[in-house]
């Protein structure tokens, strides 16, 4: 799988990094930046969660305008690697024009390609999706892309180019949880490219059944910066990121049907 998981030694049994366009990282949480109270609270949950990456919705932060109080001056962009999205866009040309002035102003050319499809659902819309990233590929942007959870939909998109595959696990800040497990599993399965879940975490355990199911990773921003206090869940998240990843990497017990002693029955006094 590209993006395959090794630790220092070369060995996958004690995985500590990996790769994303080509870039090595530790942590497998990426959080979203909107909704805290604050830019100060941001930068703490941020801190909290270990998170290297955090994702940017252009559209509502503010990232180049140096009147107001810009993010950049919370959060490093030479120590975390800014993930401009597209939040809020429904349609493709407002998606790839997004991402355009993204690029103007930070230079950035790895992205998070969102295209919604109602407001209702915030559910993907597929065939705008498709014309959005093959523009955005052309252009030579490294597009990560939220998707649905269609193991057919999310080949045709890692065979465009696509760096990263991202399907939802429930609908974007419903906290939910993950309700499609075994399309995300085929998904995994299949793909050659990362695959993170993206949307529908409410608290820590929903992070690591993801992580068991063999995620590469995890985006969430709603259960953090809704959390009654964000940067004690973020610090919960990067936990249970990390014992997920764990818990796969270990191979669960089988399930059974009945019970099985833990200790012998036979040779018993």
């Amino acid at each position: 799988m590209t993006g395959k998981i090794t630790d220092k030694t070369g060995t996958d049994a004690w995985a500590k990094t990996w790769e994303l366009a080509g870039k090595t990282y530790q942590s497998r949480l990426i959080v979203g930046t909107g909704k805290y109270k604050n830019f100060d609270q941001t930068a703490k949950a941020v801190a909290a969660s270990g998170a290297e990456i955090v994702t940017v919705a252009v559209r509502r932060v503010n990232v180049s305008d140096p009147t107001q109080p810009m993010l950049v001056d919370y959060l490093d962009p030479k120590k975390i690697t800014y993930l401009p999205n597209t939040a809020g866009c429904f349609d493709a040309d407002a998606a790839v024009r997004t991402l355009r002035l993204a690029r103007e102003a930070g230079g950035w050319d790895l992205v998070k390609l969102e295209v919604l499809g109602d407001q209702k659902t915030l559910y993907p819309n597929m065939q705008e999706t498709f014309v959005a990233a093959e523009t955005l590929i052309k252009e030579g942007f490294k597009v990560m892309v939220y998707c649905s959870d269609d193991p057919i939909a999310a080949l045709k998109l890692e065979d465009m180019g696509c760096v990263a595959v991202m399907p939802l696990g429930a609908p974007i800040g419903s906290g939910l949880g993950i309700q499609n497990p075994v399309q995300i599993r085929l998904m995994i399965e299949q793909a050659t490219v990362p695959v993170l879940v993206d949307a529908g975490v409410g608290t820590a355990s929903d992070a690591t059944v993801a992580m068991e199911l063999g995620c590469d990773g995890v985006l969430m921003n709603t259960a953090i910066a809704e959390a009654g206090d964000p940067v004690k869940m973020a610090a919960a998240m990067r936990l249970a990121v990390e014992s997920g990843r764990l818990a796969y990497q270990a191979g669960r017990m089988p399930k059974k049907r009945y019970a099985d002693p833990s200790s012998p029955l036979s040779g018993l006094i």
